[in-house]
């Protein structure tokens, strides 16, 4: 398990690598001057260059990138017109917002881990849930429900839902308050009161997915032989379907989690917007509007940084699921 978990660990290097370099040349390597974006409204010529020289865009982009790198590291000293001493990670100054950007994402990133994170517990829960207890009762009004259930989920937008239980819940009933974030460690009723909507969102629109794809594998799983041979032994239901059936059954599903929940965390953007609550996926648009580029590198670095680990997370998953992957 050691051997498996490290050569998955050294791919997950490579290809966290392989995107800073394609990051950082994307936007420093292309014929253009980065700095006319970083400082394009209240920069004059004199400022400009100065710009150029703290961010040492004239030394050559090895020298660039390796700097870049290290004060991910260890820190590194941005001069005095970029608040002086960066400690690790360091991801830059912006001149858009005039703070590190380590500090920007400090601030923005705990909160789309609140909200994905409890979602994703939601929706995984709810629609695998849903859809092995579909296909157990199969033809059944419960098994239609579930469809219809899925087939709606499928067909909505999450700014349509998300506007119609604020209007519900917060406007009307007001049972809710306003969205917004509260840090868990300061107040946890008031942080879950104040994201349960957009964790009710995500967690309908997804769990429909799941509980379609839940079903149709655990359908064809439960004509597969060794279910049959399980069934024949004489085993009891809990056992076949449990510990045969839902086992087999369960590994798209986690392929498909594994993507789904790496690619929310590197940013919730509609969910955030329609909400109204300032998290990484929001700060990446705002990044792109003003052309701050610090902050777009950070947030496309940290996105890739969260989709390795879930494939990671995934494979370790599967290994537990099925012994057979370790030999790969």
């Amino acid at each position: 398990m050691a051997r498996f978990l490290l050569k998955r660990l050294f791919s997950a290097t490579l290809t966290l690598f392989a995107v800073s370099v394609l990051t950082f040349l994307m936007f420093f390597a292309l014929p253009r001057d980065p700095v006319s974006s970083i400082c394009s409204k209240n920069c004059n010529p004199e400022r400009l260059e100065r710009v150029r020289d703290d961010l040492g865009l004239n030394d050559p982009l090895i020298s660039q990138y390796a700097g870049y790198m290290k004060g991910i590291v260890t820190g590194r000293d941005l001069g005095s017109a970029q608040g002086g001493r960066c400690d690790a990670p360091c991801l830059g100054w912006s001149y858009v917002t005039n703070e590190a950007v380590s500090d920007t994402i400090a601030r923005v990133l705990p909160v789309t881990l609140s909200i994905v994170i409890p979602a994703a517990i939601l929706w995984l829960l709810l629609g695998v849930g849903l859809g092995m207890v579909s296909a157990l009762r199969r033809g059944t009004w419960l098994d239609r429900a579930a469809i219809g259930f899925s087939l709606t989920g499928a067909s909505l937008q999450l700014y349509f839902v998300g506007a119609v239980l604020l209007m519900i819940f917060v406007y009307n009933l007001r049972w809710l308050p306003v969205p917004s974030y509260t840090s868990l460690f300061e107040n946890p009723a008031k942080w879950a009161s104040g994201l349960a909507l957009a964790w009710v969102s995500l967690a309908f629109l997804f769990s429909a997915i799941y509980a379609r794809l839940s079903r149709a594998q655990m359908l064809e799983t439960l004509s597969e032989d060794f279910v049959r041979t399980a069934r024949a032994k004489g085993l009891a239901k809990p056992t076949v379907y449990g510990r045969h059936a839902l086992r087999a059954a369960i590994t798209p599903v986690v392929t498909i989690a594994g993507l789904d929940v790496g690619g929310a965390l590197g940013g919730t953007v509609i969910t955030e917007t329609t909400f109204g609550i300032q998290g990484l996926g929001r700060t990446a648009v705002d990044a792109v509007r003003s052309g701050d580029l610090p902050t777009i590198m950070a947030t496309v670095l940290i996105a890739a940084v969260f989709v390795v680990l879930a494939n990671v997370l995934v494979d370790l998953l599967y290994a537990t699921i099925d012994p057979r992957v370790r030999l790969r």
